[in-house]
């Protein structure tokens, strides 16, 4: 009997990650979720009313044993970006900083090997910290080679391949040396026709071809044999896509071969309760935090700078995709960074739905309204990934799990 490829889940949130892998044909059999610091754990709640108790564990990961952990074929993970420096200790050698999530999935990955991983998160890790640009993603790097891990990435904004919100992320499918898709990325002759033609996210995520013949890769390196030297000096200008193998770095921008634009009207609710409607003496206020800004300051120490910013569009356009959806949505206090649009029935200004935030995710309907606070709601969803982007991804993942022996 065929068995599906087996995944475990990290940091699951509302189980984003999970729609869109058994979707594609992996079947989860273990995930984590943890919120710090919260007494109520909102999104695991959440995650367990839509797949059960079995195998999920809501506890810190760093309490969580590697041993404990079944085998599986595939490590998901959407997780914090951080500052991922080491140290060395004279007892213990190079560890991570405490308390860094990044260095739980390098110790589980160092346990239990999967031949797969599937790792997600802000597009800025390319570039921190602010005063050694990529160091962080070095770091990640280093650790998967050392591993044994060849590894692809590339910054996909959701909206070029047919999601109705604009959200920008960075996706790292690293995968052994020995699978198919591993000996593919270690034979590479040709980086520029893997990164545009014939790799895994080029398959999934199409872009347009550059010639690159004539175009040579504008950044390449090699990672530095020891993780302190990477961690103290190294510094690269990883662009949004690249591809590593056997500690060689080549990365390239590269251009989305886009899908038709969805808009934001595609996604909204009819009837909207009155909760969500902007008192009409509040809209001078939304205004304002809006609008662009050029203007002197004072610190607290009494030290004077200019601040300046530009303007959010105010209302909202609904007639292409959304602003990236943050945690702080929703909710009748003005505020810059919130949502807000003219419904299209009414003419009046409003913020999004809970409901709203979940169709620009590509979450079913009501998929958080699971007794969590609508704040909560929104919070999820600000934090979740697009579960379209997953699927897609799933799915060409799939077949190359299906081509190794």
């Amino acid at each position: 009997m065929w068995m599906r490829p087996r995944v475990c889940e990290l940091f699951a949130g509302v189980g984003g990650f999970r729609l869109g892998l058994e979707r594609s044909d992996w079947d989860v059999v273990w995930s984590n979720q943890w919120e710090p610091g919260q007494k109520a754990q909102y999104a695991s709640q959440c995650y367990v009313a839509h797949f059960g108790q079995t195998n999920h564990i809501n506890k810190d990961i760093a309490c969580v044993k590697a041993q404990a952990i079944p085998n599986h074929d595939l490590l998901a993970a959407g997780f914090p970006c951080q500052d991922y420096s080491v140290a060395t200790t004279k007892a213990e050698g190079i560890h991570g900083k405490k308390g860094v999530l990044w260095w739980e999935i390098n110790r589980i990955l160092e346990a239990k090997r999967p031949p797969y991983v599937l790792l997600e998160n802000v597009d800025r890790l390319l570039r921190s910290p602010r005063e050694q640009r990529g160091r962080d993603f070095g770091v990640m790097l280093w650790c998967l080679n050392n591993l044994g891990y060849s590894a692809e990435w590339r910054v996909i904004n959701a909206a070029d391949y047919g999601a109705p919100q604009k959200r920008r992320r960075v996706f790292v499918v690293a995968t052994q040396r020995g699978t198919d898709l591993g000996e593919a990325m270690d034979a590479l002759g040709d980086r520029g026709d893997w990164l545009e033609r014939t790799g895994l996210l080029a398959t999934a995520f199409p872009v347009l071809r550059t010639g690159h013949a004539n175009h040579p890769l504008p950044a390449s390196t090699q990672l530095p044999r020891n993780l302190q030297t990477l961690s103290d000096r190294f510094g690269f200008h990883f662009l949004g896509s690249g591809v590593m193998a056997n500690g060689a770095v080549w990365s390239r921008r590269v251009r989305p071969k886009a899908s038709p634009l969805v808009p934001v009207k595609s996604v909204l609710e009819e009837d909207v309760p009155e909760e969500y409607y902007i008192p009409e003496s509040d809209a001078l206020k939304w205004a304002r935090l809006k609008g662009a800004k050029a203007e002197p300051r004072k610190a607290k120490n009494n030290f004077r700078y200019r601040y300046e910013e530009g303007a959010i569009p105010f209302p909202d356009s609904i007639e292409g995709p959304s602003r990236t959806i943050m945690t702080r949505e929703g909710g009748l206090s003005p505020s810059r960074f919130k949502h807000v649009i003219q419904d299209p029935e009414t003419k009046r200004l409003r913020v999004l739905t809970p409901l709203e935030v979940e169709r620009l995710n590509e979450f079913p309907d009501g998929w958080t309204d699971t007794g969590m606070p609508r704040s909560w709601r929104y919070f999820c969803m600000g934090n979740a990934l697009v579960v379209g982007l997953v699927e897609r991804l799933g799915r060409y993942l799939h077949k190359w799990y299906e081509q190794s022996p």
